[in-house]
């Protein structure tokens, strides 16, 4: 309902070790963490002697799963499970995950979060090879791309440590045979994936440290870009083919810790809310203005404001309150009921800023009209001067690697001349961003080891090949 960026998925994996366990239960709740970075579908998978179960649907992991269905899937040593939102493949329910894949050496269950550059071009060969699609997903290539390489060697870890050198974009994905989980990480780390333990020995693979700590596994460390770690009866075992030598640090998305991931996750050994605090004193320092008060938009606005507020000097208040019952499925209002929807879901606390000079924090701005309706919030509630802040750079380009980010053509600050324009659009008294020469500072990465292509236009791989979000109805179609 708003102009805003959108999450990517979540990803979730348990191999309990151990017989006749219900580890949907686990992954359930794993995914509930997750919950944030997709609202659109979930499922989830278990493994039991071999054969997989899996239920799957549209909706919150509420919303596709009680005590019933949970279940129904049965008892087993693993299961893998799936959060989404589209940034490929829309809203097609083969597209749901995760994808269970029967083939001639067995079967597999996989979940992806990311995006392919060259998906277009993978599935093109395999239809050539006499493959047949039944989704509009980049997971699908993956999956094709594994099963090709298994049918002519000895495992599956084997298998993906094949596909991968083809496989060009982000990729951090779980997959489940009959006998492991495979967790593997596309040599640029442009996605989180982690891998934890719990007391009882259970190994846990998931997008974020956050959804380690709700089964009550300890964090271990993040799989590294281009690992493929294997996870069985045996134990936890590293592969490090596809690493590249000399590469220590990922070129993570720089986003994860301005937006995307949960404020009590850390991500590669920081902390996910001191980053966004520091956006915010990065801000202060860079874009000081004269104001009473430090307000942020909830949520990922508000650890930036405090941390604002704190360099600054500026008192921080409570400016808005956040419908939490709303989420994704809330229903799309016609354009005359817009400004009702803004306020159904955000209200502006009067006691807070009336007869104020507000400071506001936001992560970003994408085409301005929420950003507008938000600053009409607080000039409604009396606020004499509001002073927009971003903890972001200005969105130029697309992104190419699983962010639903509007196309260029939409994005505010590629369409207007300057800050003051945007400015004047959205109905602030001043506007700042983030500058791209903070973002180092902003994640502990001076040396430049993340992608910030959607702020810049400069990727870490070749996008030329990338297609749009529709990419596979457009080919279909033509």
């Amino acid at each position: 309902m708003f102009d805003s960026v959108h999450e990517e998925c979540g990803v979730f994996g348990i191999f309990e070790n151990k017989t006749d366990m219900h580890p949907a239960s686990s992954v359930y709740f794993g995914l509930y963490a997750l919950q944030h970075r997709g609202q659109e579908s979930c499922g989830i998978a278990v493994c039991d002697d071999g054969v997989i179960s899996c239920r799957k649907g549209d909706g919150l992991v509420s919303d596709v799963f009680d005590r019933d269905r949970l279940e129904a899937l049965g008892r087993g040593t693993m299961a893998v499970g799936h959060v989404r939102y589209s940034t490929c493949g829309g809203k097609d329910p083969n597209n749901i995950q995760p994808l269970v894949i029967q083939h001639v050496k067995g079967n597999m269950a996989l979940v992806h979060n990311g995006n392919l550059v060259n998906a277009l071009e993978l599935r093109r060969n395999a239809e050539l090879s006499g493959a047949i699609f039944h989704g509009t997903s980049d997971t699908e290539a993956i999956a094709y791309a594994i099963v090709r390489e298994r049918l002519s060697c000895s495992s599956t870890e084997e298998a993906v440590c094949r596909a991968m050198p083809g496989l060009s974009g982000a990729y951090s994905c779980i997959l489940m045979t009959a006998t492991k989980l495979i967790a593997f990480r596309d040599p640029d780390g442009f996605r989180p994936l982690c891998i934890g333990i719990t007391p009882d020995n259970a190994y846990v693979a998931a997008s974020e440290s956050c959804a380690l700590e709700t089964v009550g596994a300890a964090y271990l460390r993040d799989v590294l870009p281009g690992e493929v770690v294997v996870i069985s009866s045996e134990g936890l075992r590293s592969i490090k083919t596809n690493c590249r030598s000399g590469q220590e640090k990922s070129r993570i998305c720089v986003f994860e810790y301005i937006y995307f991931a949960r404020p009590d996750s850390v991500i590669e050994g920081v902390s996910v809310h001191h980053a966004r605090m520091r956006a915010g004193e990065l801000l202060a320092e860079y874009s000081p203005v004269r104001a009473d008060i430090v307000t942020g938009v909830p949520d990922s606005g508000l650890d930036a404001a405090l941390g604002y507020s704190i360099k600054s000097g500026i008192p921080y208040g409570i400016g808005f309150i956040k419908n939490k019952y709303i989420g994704r499925s809330f229903i799309q209002p016609s354009q005359n009921q817009r400004e009702t929807a803004v306020r159904i879901k955000l209200n502006a606390v009067k006691e807070t800023v009336a007869g104020k000079r507000v400071i506001m924090i936001d992560d970003s701005i994408v085409r301005g009209t929420t950003s507008a309706r938000i600053v009409g919030l607080l000039r409604e509630a009396g606020a004499r001067e509001v002073h927009v802040r971003i903890s972001s750079p200005p969105f130029l380009h697309s992104c190419h690697f699983g962010t639903d980010i509007d196309s260029e053509d939409n994005l505010i600050a590629a369409k207007m001349a300057d800050t003051a324009q945007i400015a004047e659009y959205i109905g602030a008294d001043s506007l700042a961003y983030l500058p791209i020469n903070a973002l180092g500072r902003l994640c502990g990465r001076e040396d430049g080891a993340f992608c910030d292509g959607c702020f810049t236009g400069r990727y870490p791989v070749d996008v030329s090949k990338a297609g749009g979000k529709n990419k596979f109805d457009e080919k279909i179609h033509r």
